[in-house]
């Protein structure tokens, strides 16, 4: 092959040569865990493990997530989510469901160009493994006016196996997505799901609410089933690129935006409150202490701390203000856990 043509192929594989930036996913290497690495329970909703990816479980089983390494030898990344079935649940109801999903922010996507003659055709890749082989379902909803969604099929063939998986998005043409800090694209992996939810309209734009198609495994049919991902990548254009691997700080610049935790960023060191001495009528014996967050958060956060009962504990998309009442004067509190939400 020549050189011009190796040139060219590479820039229509890359969308017209945009060698950076390419993947839409943020943490899809499972490199950034500031909440925690494991967790014990999984709630109806919740981001609780791995950063910007969010569990949901509306159904008699249950599942739990968790930090698994040693597989960069198999797919080029050494960490990658792990889901564990906890809790059974043979006979699904009808809309009863189990998934892993992820948010992509609106503002981000304007260059897909959705809702006009020249959108552009996106396509997913990631790494997938499980110790349950059949169909899984992937699916996207266009969140924004009237919601569009789009399921797709993939399959996991070997049990416990690494399998890397591509999959073919259309040009949305006719809903846009608005240019804000709104939820402009949701992308789901589901585990499980009941009748309501499945299609069997596959890889093409709908408003019909369906995020699985009828030959979705139940995965929740068993506690010895596993599922794995890593190395996911959504990108502009028609060909699976290699993965856009970005540095660890980059990672986390990217994930503090949504989630911020003081306890696990590598910021360990303790804010310090020293309530003053009371002077004047009334005496005085509060104090406050200010921070400013990292990066720009995408909305004001929800703030809580670990271990202190704070009077007021305000933030905007900058920076935080912690304020602590004390009874006595000139009591010194240690504030070493704390954080800022502010995810889609």
């Amino acid at each position: 092959m020549s050189k011009a043509r190796e040139l060219a192929e590479l820039g229509a594989a890359y969308d017209s040569g945009a060698l950076s930036n390419r993947n839409l996913v943020i943490n899809g290497g499972m490199q950034v865990w500031q909440r925690a690495t494991s967790a014990t329970t999984t709630v109806n909703t919740a981001y609780n493990t791995v950063d910007r990816f969010k569990f949901y479980t509306d159904s008699d089983g249950s599942f739990t997530s968790e930090q698994s390494t040693g597989h960069r030898g198999d797919t080029g990344h050494d960490t990658a989510l792990k889901c564990v079935c906890t809790g059974t649940d043979t006979s699904l109801g009808a809309t009863q469901a189990a998934s892993v999903s992820t948010r992509l922010e609106a503002q981000n996507l304007q260059h897909l160009r959705y809702g006009t003659s020249n959108a552009k055709t996106l396509t997913v890749s990631f790494w997938v493994r499980s110790s349950k082989t059949g169909i899984y379902s992937f699916a996207l909803t266009k969140n924004d006016a009237t919601a569009y969604n789009l399921v797709s099929e993939y399959t996991i063939n070997s049990a416990n196996t690494w399998e890397h998986k591509t999959i073919s998005i259309p040009a949305l043409t006719v809903s846009s997505i608005a240019n804000d800090n709104g939820v402009g694209l949701s992308i789901e992996f589901a585990l499980a799901y009941g009748s309501t939810y499945r299609t069997s309209t596959l890889d093409q734009w709908m408003t019909d609410n369906d995020f699985a198609s009828t030959n979705q495994v139940n995965w929740l049919d068993s506690t010895s089933n596993n599922w794995y991902l890593t190395g996911f990548q959504i990108e502009v254009g028609t060909e699976a690129t290699p993965f856009e691997h970005r540095s660890f700080a980059d990672e986390l610049a990217r994930c503090q935006r949504y989630f911020m935790s003081w306890n696990s960023s590598g910021l360990s060191d303790n804010i310090y409150i020293v309530t003053p001495y009371a002077t004047g009528t009334p005496s005085n014996s509060s104090a406050s202490a200010p921070f400013t967050f990292p990066v720009t958060m995408r909305a004001n956060p929800t703030m809580a701390g670990t271990g202190l009962s704070l009077s007021r504990f305000t933030a905007n998309t900058h920076n935080a203000v912690m304020q602590m009442g004390s009874t006595s004067a000139g009591n010194a509190y240690a504030l070493s856990a704390w954080t800022a939400d502010a995810e889609l």
